[in-house]
Parts: C-alpha cells; structure tokens; sequence
C-alpha cells in the first residue's frame, strides 16, 4: 500500500475518532438555565431617575460595558477591561459622553484600588468619573455636572 494511502486512512481515522467525541461531549452537557434578573437595582434605579430628573437635557445610559466606550488593540489590553460595566454615562442629546457615573455602595468597600484603575482607564480614554457614595441632591448633582462642563470649555477654548 503507498504510503499515501497509509496517511489517508490515519487522518479519517483520526476525524471520525474526532467526530465521536464532540458527539459525545454535547450529550454529556448539562441543558443550560437561564433566570432572568433586573436591569438595575432597586438604589441603580433610583440613581437613573435622579440623574433624569436633575439633567432631562442629557440622555442617561445605565449599566455601560467598557468595551462600548473603550477599546485598545490586542486581546491582553481588551481583556483588561471586557468585561467591566460603568454604572451610568451622561450623554448629551448628541450623544457625546459628558461623564461615566459610579454609584458606590458597600460592596465598594475595600475595591477603592479597583475603583481607582477603573477610573484611571477611562481616564486614559478621555473620561471622567464621577462617584457617589451617597445620593446627591438634584443640584449637587446638576452643580457637578455644570462645573465639569466648564472645565471642558476652557480646556477646548485654550
């Protein structure tokens, strides 16, 4: 037999052996359960309607990947922020990003190193962050945002 021949016979040995195995595999596989769970909790929602009360000329986003905001070439720097979610991102009616809103609560507790390079890489990006621990009043609120604004108007008018 040529030893060609030989070689075809041990590569369709090998994808049958191949086959049966993925076969296999997908019978083994326990079905998959999904359980729905809300968007926001109960305190992200009332943050959302604060936001959208206090600034209705601005479109509020809530529960943001990084990856829709950021984005780096290769999959080590990508991987480093994939799969990260900011909490809110104030719009404006153009929808250019104005800020990226965290809502800290106890679970923050001792993240304050996380919180800081999650803010640093939106930095990086062109970001800013702004972070409540508790909820501010509409013109706290409004006053931050206003102020930030101006920030950035100097900074293009310079």
């Amino acid at each position: 037999m040529p030893s060609y021949t030989i070689l075809l016979v041990i590569a369709a040995l090998l994808l049958l052996f191949a086959m049966l195995a993925m076969r296999g595999n997908a019978k083994s596989r326990k079905p998959l359960r999904l359980h729905r769970k809300p968007v926001m909790t109960a305190r992200e929602q009332q943050m959302y309607h604060l936001l959208q009360t206090a600034l209705p000329e601005c479109t509020v986003l809530a529960q943001v990947a990084f990856s829709a905001l950021v984005t780096a070439k290769g999959w080590a720097n990508r991987n480093r922020f994939d799969r990260k979610v900011a909490d809110f991102v104030l719009c404006s009616q153009q929808l250019n990003v104005i800020a990226v809103i965290e809502l800290d609560d106890s679970s923050h507790a001792g993240r304050e190193r996380q919180d800081r390079e999650r803010d640093a890489m939106l930095r990086l990006a062109g970001y800013v962050t702004l972070r409540y621990a508790t909820f501010p009043t509409q013109q706290a609120l409004r006053a931050d945002i206003e102020q930030l604004l101006l920030k950035k108007a100097e900074v293009v008018s310079a």
